[in-house]
């Protein structure tokens, strides 16, 4: 396999280069800034929901013989997978509330994997990759 970097890669690598040259011209401060690390320490700021919550709010809300929190949570990251690397704060957000939801790591990387049918191995990766940091940071925090 070869690590050259494919044309987008490229042309967001550019992009990249070009956003921290204008950043820096207006900002000298901004040199360092970086939007991935910035949404990262949002999210931070985003409290995970309790179970109980959930499940009012997105579990049997309209009929108790309805889906739980858990299982639309699964859902939500189905098709947050399927946007690609779209919405990484919005996916990493959803496998953080539903392992809280009661999911398990299993069901998390089960989910992800079957929609490599569906969106492709790279949006598969890249969910994954998104879980696995999740997974890694809560295992931190719990240490």
């Amino acid at each position: 396999m070869s690590d050259s970097k494919s044309p987008f890669e490229l042309m967001m690598a550019q992009m990249s280069a070009q956003a921290q040259t204008m950043a820096k011209a207006m900002n000298p401060a901004l040199e360092s800034f970086s939007p991935t690390e910035a949404f990262k320490g949002f999210e931070a700021l985003w409290p995970t929901m309790p179970k109980e919550f959930m499940e009012m709010t997105f579990g049997k809300g309209i009929s108790n013989d309805g889906l739980d929190a858990k299982t639309r949570l699964l859902l939500t990251l189905a098709g947050l997978t399927m946007q690609g690397a779209q919405n990484e704060t919005g996916l990493r957000m959803t496998v953080r509330h539903a392992l809280e939801a009661g999911a398990t790591e299993d069901e998390i990387a089960e989910t992800i994997a079957q929609m490599s049918m569906f969106a492709g191995i790279p949006a598969m990766t890249k969910a994954m990759d998104c879980a696995r940091e999740v997974m890694a940071d809560k295992e931190d925090k719990e240490t």
